[in-house]
């Protein structure tokens, strides 16, 4: 018999800084969201079999909030007081009447931003007071009627249905709530606070011990997200797309030693969280170079990974022809091996799928995975291996019970396939697997395997010339002014925050108008922030916003919070 493929399923969590950098508070919820939704799904799925096996990528960023929210509920378990919780949805479920003003409406308009089919829709009470909350939205003196009972309903209601599947099903406490109706007390709602908090707090160990037991590699992404390859060369995008135009900005001043620390700073927050240092990077959007990969061997990263186009386009520019691309791969003279996901599998996860039944889709992507295995063994490729790798967040809020049927499946399925076999990039690498020599390695990402979601269009092209200009400001204020190491590092970190990518994916009219509008805020907020501590007269531009959105614009896929990693053209 045929030796038995192996599949690597790597799963990105990421979330970049929604803190507002004066006073800490969240400016969006979805860090604890997908925390007790999608981080804790995932981990149950895992542990309830034992023989899967997964990569689970962590931004530090990310890590740091999920701490800062644990740190705020706890904090509150001791007073009972409204001050300590620096979200506002969070305050909603236990002191609604400290939410006032233009302040209410805006919590309960995010209190309504749920997938309505598979969120909103599957509770009868929720979507009651959703379309009740609608409707008062409309009128004229909305805040006069938005009650307080009415709030902390819905936004008791909004947590049940965030919470995850898997959390649903074995806790006693939100099994009670989800049958009541409605009129929560405070007493059930801040018992559901502390549950929310127990649940991000759980993480930390629960991921730990799957790492223990060999189920799950956890691998990082460089401290704040940037996109190396333009940190390292502002023109790295015209590799992939020569014709598209570019930031009046040539170059990011110093960018290497911003990608060192994001590195450094992150590889710290990873041991401090996880207590060993990883052996593998997702770069930021799969976003590689050559001077991205030279950096990351020499830190000492055992692999990177990046998408199937960047693999493509690299092969075609050194016109070099590869019967399989399902391969382990390496530059000249480097230790650090590459993995390019399966673009069109990783992509019926997040996109297909969602509408299928599970055990079709289950079906489907092992009956494709034998295919590959059978064409690699027909043409005598030795080691062959397929990696699957995504968004570990957000597609499961377009399925039905959070995916909860489909990576059941798959993990059920994939644990004892005669064909297939999961494990871990590091796992794999321990075979040591011949690598294949890939000639050249042109700049891009795992989306459409260029830049361009990130640099070529006017409002991020501006955005670029914003952070240049930022950055020589922060150069020259740190030549000038004797920083203490305390100041130093307050004032990296805040720049840290503007070079994430982010800021950049959300800009241009393909994307929800509400999204551009919060991004365009939080960057511009970012930016503001570090002109002040670097002591810099803050540059007009930033009161002005970026981008145009497009008003009608909101049936982008999958509210532009994935995409895919090839063009359907």
């Amino acid at each position: 018999m045929a030796a038995k493929m192996p599949v690597v399923f790597c799963w990105h969590m990421h979330q970049p800084e929604y803190r507002d950098p004066r006073d800490g508070v969240f400016q969006q919820p979805w860090t604890y969201l997908h925390a007790i939704k999608d981080y804790a799904d995932m981990a149950a799925h895992l542990e309830r079999w034992p023989k899967a096996r997964a990569v689970i990528n962590f931004v530090p960023i990310l890590l740091e909030q999920l701490q800062d929210y644990v740190d705020q509920i706890e904090s509150f378990a001791k007073s009972d007081d409204a001050t300590a919780l620096r979200d506002p949805l969070l305050v909603s479920l236990v002191h609604p009447e400290q939410i006032e003003g233009a302040e209410r409406l805006r919590v309960t308009r995010a209190l309504r931003r749920a997938n309505r089919e598979r969120l909103i829709e599957k509770f009868p009470s929720f979507k009651r007071l959703e379309e009740t909350a609608a409707a008062i939205l409309e009128t004229e003196h909305a805040v006069d009627y938005l009650s307080d009972g009415l709030l902390a309903d819905l936004s008791t209601w909004y947590h049940l249905a965030w919470s995850g599947e898997t959390v649903r099903q074995s806790d006693a406490l939100l099994g009670s709530l989800l049958e009541c109706k409605g009129g929560f007390s405070f007493d059930q709602r801040r018992s559901l606070l502390l549950r929310i908090g127990e649940v991000i707090k759980g993480l930390f160990d629960r991921y730990r011990r799957l790492t223990e037991t060999g189920q799950v590699e956890l691998s990082m992404t460089p401290y704040a997200h940037p996109i190396m390859p333009l940190l390292l060369d502002l023109r790295a995008g015209t590799e992939s797309e020569p014709s598209a135009p570019q930031p009046q900005a040539e170059v990011y001043p110093e960018g290497e030693t911003r990608i060192r620390w994001h590195i450094e700073h992150g590889q710290d927050v990873f041991r401090r969280f996880f207590g060993m240092a990883p052996n593998g990077c997702w770069p930021s959007e799969g976003a590689i170079s050559d001077a991205t990969v030279r950096l990351l061997d020499e830190y000492g990263f055992s692999w990177a990974a990046s998408g199937q186009e960047v693999l493509r386009n690299s092969l075609n520019h050194s016109r070099q022809d590869l019967r399989c691309q399902h391969r382990v791969f390496s530059r000249e003279n480097q230790s650090l091996r590459l993995f390019f996901r399966d673009d069109g599998l990783s992509d019926r996860i997040g996109f297909n799928y969602q509408n299928w039944h599970a055990d079709d889709a289950v079906e489907d992507l092992c009956n494709h995975l034998v295919s590959i295995a059978e064409s690699c063994e027909h043409l005598g490729v030795d080691a062959p291996m397929v990696s699957i790798i995504l968004d570990g967040e957000n597609a499961w809020e377009y399925y039905p019970d959070n995916g909860f049927w489909l990576l059941d499946g798959l993990y059920k399925t994939l644990s004892d396939h005669p064909r297939l076999e999961m494990t871990t990039f590091s796992s794999h690498l321990e075979g040591e697997p011949a690598a294949v020599p890939l000639h050249s390695l042109v700049a891009g990402s795992w989306v459409y395997g260029n830049l361009a979601t990130w640099i070529g269009e006017p409002a991020k092209n501006r955005a670029w010339d914003l952070l240049v200009e930022a950055r020589k400001a922060y150069l020259a204020a740190a030549d000038e002014d004797s920083w203490s190491q305390r100041i130093r590092s307050r004032n990296s970190q805040q720049l840290a925050v503007c070079e994430g990518s982010d800021w950049f994916w959300w800009f241009g009219e393909d994307n929800p108008a509400d999204a551009i509008r919060d991004f365009d805020r939080l960057f511009r907020l970012q930016l503001t922030r570090l002109y002040e501590l670097i002591e810099r007269p803050v540059p007009a531009a930033l009161a002005e916003p970026l981008c145009e959105p497009v008003e009608d614009n909101a049936d982008v896929a999958a509210g532009g919070v994935m995409r895919r990693g090839r063009s359907e053209a």
